[in-house]
């Protein structure tokens, strides 16, 4: 592969994101247009983002690299287009409080994003390989998605009394 090429297929997956987020939020407001619950409404992108963002495990099954670009661009999408956290968090929010839900939202993806790669660090230390860094990604899509339907009731807002 040329630099070039290197280049173009480093940067497609961000790109599939990109468009996935901006398309993501564009379905959200739409379903509310159309009269669906708000809870419909974030949940729908949301799951459907992060079983498409589950693709990614079938770069552990093949070699060749036009198709392992091809399922990180679309794992990427599905992540883009279920990154409705912020609009869930502006959502519920008490009034009186939407800069510290913020600011605490801001500070567990900061978290998150300190964590994740030191884990997957460890992982392909310790197998050598990535199969179980797109596992223990995809588990936490799966952990998303369980939450969003079973744990995560009707999206509203909180207000304090």
């Amino acid at each position: 592969m040329t630099v070039l090429g290197a280049g173009f297929a480093a940067s497609l997956p961000a790109l599939c994101g990109f468009a996935g987020g901006v398309l993501g939020g564009v379905v959200s407001d739409y379903l509310i247009k159309q009269g669906h619950s708000l809870s419909l409404a974030r949940k729908t992108p949301i799951i459907l983002g992060m079983l498409c963002s589950m693709s990614m495990l079938v770069c552990n099954y093949v070699d060749s690299v036009g198709v392992v670009i091809f399922f990180m661009s679309l794992a990427f999408f599905g992540k883009g287009f279920g990154a409705l956290g912020w609009a869930v968090v502006a959502d519920t929010s008490p009034k009186e409080a939407i800069g510290l839900s913020g600011g605490l939202f801001n500070t567990i993806g900061n978290i998150a994003g300190i964590v994740t790669p030191i884990i997957i660090g460890y992982i392909v230390a310790a197998t050598g390989s990535f199969h179980g860094a797109l596992m223990y990604v995809s588990f936490f899509a799966v952990l998303t998605i369980f939450s969003y339907l079973f744990l995560v009731g009707e999206i509203k807002r909180v207000t304090f009394d």
